[in-house]
């Protein structure tokens, strides 16, 4: 896999500002495009991390998404990392709640699972979707 990542998470928050906060400094993601609208809620923001990326928003603006996500369930997310015990030791010193502990898996994954503000689970392993093995 090169390039730009093909599949994107789009996620919507009641405090998208709050949820950018969150994942860049819990989570380690980077904060590449952040668009307020006028009343100053994230009409549109793209986080990344490794060769991933999010989307997300502000719940309520009324755009299209808006409507289409109106009453959608939280959104479960997994994100490849290289060192999940470094990963997971930043989460837990600033305050994610850990819903899975940091453990090896039967297919050698190392990971573990965190919820953001707004419930949406997010793991955190070492195995790569995709890749040859």
């Amino acid at each position: 896999m090169t390039g730009a990542p093909q599949v994107c998470p789009t996620l919507l928050y009641a405090d998208a500002k709050a949820a950018i906060a969150q994942l860049t400094d819990a989570f380690g993601f980077t904060a590449t495009a952040v668009y307020e609208g006028e009343d100053g809620r994230i009409a549109h923001a793209e986080l990344s991390y490794g060769n991933g990326m999010v989307m997300l928003g502000s719940r309520g603006t009324g755009s299209e998404f808006d409507r289409l996500m109106a009453g959608a369930g939280p959104v479960g997310v997994y994100v490849h990392v290289d060192d999940a015990d470094a990963h997971h030791a930043r989460a837990v010193a600033r305050g994610a709640e850990i819903v899975l502990p940091l453990r090896d898996q039967d297919y050698g994954s190392r990971e573990y699972a965190a919820r953001d503000a707004e419930g949406n689970v997010w793991s955190f392993g070492t195995y790569l979707p995709g890749a040859a093995e």
